[in-house]
């Protein structure tokens, strides 16, 4: 037998103790009583007038103060300091004589009833209604009285078909995923099909990919393609602050879809309540790993749930509880990644089916400026441009307003509003004209799509968009040593130009680092190391006995570092000689940018190659005075002065998401 407390009950017993003990303590009696013995002696010497007699209860007044003073001293204590006559109370005692006695003494008296509405008003109903007034306020406050009366309760919403307006029809660029739930609402439409040659319905359905690949969107395309009832709730909607609450409600919830079987249960954000258990050493009774202990009886024990198929979605799938992931609870697991520029092209188009398109619109060449983008993106992108061509007031989207869109979602807004000085702009300008220079020169780089110096987001002060010509999986060492010329470009053409460096390639150097590193110590593409992997894995490897000199893998990691030091050396001087050789083409590229700000493929590829006409030589020549004036205006020696810009070392001018090497 389960044995459920009801958090009211408890709240409303503490309640009527509490009143209870105000009724003890506040509404006491307050005239004093005295022993009936008392009061017959007090009769007989005529010390007692103006009684009330009930059938339980005798109140009077004594006369004077010898009257009090002939009382015990305890009873005489309770009588209030003052002048007589001073009123009594006593309880009667069955006393057939006491009328003639009363008459013989000469006593008014008159008789009453016993009548508890009185004190029942003042000391129960009273209290009782303040409290539940207070009652009905504490539940509105918390949410209502359902946050208390089922909080053992699920709380899972129900969904039948069609209800979440959401089909596979709108799901695209993840169609093995699609393919893998297609299955299940087949086996629920055509149980027998399966059947017939003992097949079984998987028990749980484990949904894993990067937030915003569309987990949460598949589950609610199943609910409206399965025609089954759909519960439909989140993890940390399990777990609370009271103990036993989630294992309640664990319960609760596949007793509910036990009665609607057959049906499915989506549990989103699994992470939040299959974590591993005894990760938490110090607490010894976690109310997370019971409400986990729950669910994993519900999807496999004794009591089989037939017909009740758990679906769930989780973006960390490495926090899970190993139990949680075996066959026999979630059977089949769903890995949705990143879509490719067939899965890009196939979002966007879901997502551009109610935005008018002008006829510039090239969505094939949309998906390919966006590689790495997952559904969720792609939607923002769309959803930007429509709002960019709203402003304009234009009757449909053009290529510009998703040229905007995807800058905004890459980089951040436009920020034209900061002021930066002269140098400032001459060293952004020859910045990225390196990095555009350089990434057009070598043969295993993304072409360059846009290079700009307008300011974005937070830290953005230019960049640097190249898109991949196709999706790439495995990239070779040149292929590695391309994108690691790429990324020191801009700091090597500072320092070719000026003499001198600034904070700009914070995130150029930190970024060329990591990819030497990985280079040496996990893709082992170093002839010293060799083969090896030298990544660091934590684990602490003891010395040889009678080794001498340094730990072998301290010395390892020597070597590493040596070799990380070697490829940015290596790449630092081939950059400085292509830079050098083409000093023309670099000139030429930030003079333009320094005039325009913006420079698309074709024309930066005319920049590079010195083919422009005429009239666009001539318009290079008065743009590149400016470039020339603001060169005048450093410091003697051609160097560039860097105080203003040390002040916030922690800038990064060039965001990962518009980076060379992506």
């Amino acid at each position: 037998m389960k044995n459920k407390f009801d958090l009211s009950s408890i709240v409303l017993f503490v309640g009527v103790m509490m009143l209870l003990a105000a009724q003890l303590l506040w509404f006491a009696p307050a005239t004093p009583a005295i022993a009936y013995s008392d009061f017959q002696r007090l009769l007989a010497a005529h010390e007692i007038d103006n009684l009330v007699i009930t059938p339980t209860r005798i109140s009077g007044e004594l006369r004077s103060d010898e009257a009090k003073a002939t009382l015990p001293a305890s009873d005489a204590a309770a009588f209030p300091a003052g002048k007589p006559p001073y009123p009594f109370t006593a309880i009667r005692v069955a006393d057939e004589s006491l009328p003639a006695r009363l008459a013989a003494a000469g006593v008014h008296y008159r008789g009453g009833l016993d009548s508890i509405w009185g004190d029942l008003l003042l000391a129960w109903i009273a209290p009782l209604v303040l409290f539940v007034i207070a009652w009905q306020f504490m539940l509105r406050r918390s949410g209502g009285a359902r946050d208390f009366m089922s909080i053992g309760k699920s709380r899972a919403q129900i969904y039948l078909q069609q209800a979440t307006g959401t089909t596979f029809n709108d799901i695209a660029g993840i169609d093995e995923a699609k393919k893998e739930l297609q299955q299940i609402v087949s086996f629920l439409c055509h149980p027998e099909r399966y059947r017939r040659l003992g097949g079984k319905i998987p028990k749980g359905i484990l949904i894993v990919g990067a937030p915003g690949t569309g987990k949460t969107l598949l589950a609610k395309a199943l609910a409206g393609e399965a025609g089954v009832p759909f519960f439909s709730i989140s993890g940390s909607s399990f777990v609370e602050m009271f103990v036993g609450v989630g294992a309640a409600r664990v319960r609760d919830l596949f007793e509910q879809a036990q009665r609607q079987a057959p049906c499915i249960v989506f549990i989103d954000e699994l992470d939040a309540l299959g974590k591993v258990r005894g990760a938490n050493p110090v607490s010894g009774n976690d109310e997370r790993e019971q409400t986990l202990n729950q669910l994993l009886v519900e999807m496999d024990g004794f009591q089989p749930n037939a017909g009740v198929i758990l679906l769930a979605a989780t973006n960390r799938p490495e926090t899970l509880d190993p139990a949680l992931l075996r066959p026999g609870r979630f059977d089949r697991h769903i890995a949705i990644d990143r879509p490719d520029l067939n899965g890009r092209r196939q979002i966007l188009s879901v997502h551009a089916r109610g935005v008018p398109l002008a006829p510039d619109v090239d969505l094939g060449e949309l998906a390919a400026r966006t590689p790495g983008c997952v559904g969720a993106d792609l939607a923002n992108i769309v959803n930007e441009a429509a709002l960019h061509a709203a402003e304009a007031d234009r009757a449909n989207v053009t290529m510009a307003d998703f040229d905007e869109a995807i800058d905004r979602a890459l980089a951040g807004s436009e920020r034209k509003s900061r002021v930066m000085n002269a140098q400032e702009k001459v060293t952004i300008a020859y910045h990225e004209a390196g990095h555009a220079l350089v990434a057009q020169s070598r043969a295993h780089c993304d072409p360059v799509k846009k290079v700009s110096m307008i300011p974005r987001g937070v830290a953005a002060l230019g960049y640097t968009q190249q898109v991949p010509t196709e999706d790439r999986y495995v990239l070779r060492r040149s292929e590695l040593l391309d994108r690691l010329d790429v990324l020191i470009g801009g700091r090597v053409s500072e320092e070719l130009v000026f003499g001198d460096v600034s904070t700009g390639a914070e995130n150029d150097l930190e970024r060329a680092t990591t990819m030497a590193w990985h280079m040496v110590a996990r893709y082992g593409m170093s002839e010293l190391l060799g083969l090896a992997n030298c990544a660091d894995d934590g684990a602490v490897r003891p010395a040889p006995a009678g080794a001498d000199g340094p730990h072998p893998a301290a010395r390892t990691a020597q070597l590493v570092d040596d070799e990380v030091r070697r490829l940015l050396k290596e790449a630092h001087e081939r950059v400085t000689r292509t830079l050098a050789e083409q000093r023309a083409a670099l000139d030429r590229i930030a003079a333009r940018l320094l005039e325009r700000e913006v420079i698309e493929h074709d024309e930066l590829l005319a920049l590079i190659a010195g083919t422009q006409p005429e009239d666009e030589k001539a318009l290079n020549r008065e743009i590149t005075q400016p470039a020339t004036a603001a060169l005048t205006q450093l410091p003697a020696g051609g160097t560039l002065a860097t105080p203003a810009l040390a002040a916030d070392t922690s800038r990064q001018a060039y965001p990962p998401q518009c980076s060379p090497s992506r």
